[in-house]
C-alpha cells in the first residue's frame, strides 16, 4: 500500500471515530436530558410563598385636615361654654381612635 492508500485509509478512520464519538455525545446527552426531566416530574411541588397585605397607608390629607377642623369646632364649642372639659376629651378621643 502506498502514501497514498495509507493517508486514505488514516482519513476513514478518523472520520468513523469522530462519527462516532459525536453519536455517543449526542445520545448520552439525551439521556441527561431525560434523566432531568424525570427528577424534576418526580420532586414535590411547593406553593407559591404568600401574598401579604399591604400595610395601611397613611390616612390621606384630606382627612387629616378634615379631623383637624373637627378638633377646631369642638374646641370653639369647649371654648364657648356648649361642651364641658370631659365632654371635649369625649369627642377628641373619639376623633383620633376613629
Amino acid at each position: 500500500m502506498g502514501l497514498i492508500g495509507g493517508m486514505a485509509r488514516t482519513a476513514v478512520v478518523a472520520g468513523t471515530a469522530t462519527a462516532v464519538s459525536n453519536r455517543v455525545s449526542r445520545r448520552q446527552a439525551g439521556r441527561w436530558a431525560a434523566q432531568e426531566q424525570q427528577q424534576y416530574a418526580q420532586e414535590p411541588q411547593y406553593a407559591p410563598p404568600p401574598q401579604y397585605a399591604a400595610p395601611a397607608a397613611a390616612p390621606p390629607q384630606d382627612d387629616a385636615d378634615d379631623m383637624i377642623a373637627q378638633l377646631e369646632k369642638l374646641g370653639q364649642l369647649r371654648d364657648k361654654g356648649i361642651l364641658t372639659d370631659a365632654e371635649f376629651a369625649e369627642q377628641k378621643a373619639r376623633l383620633l381612635s376613629g
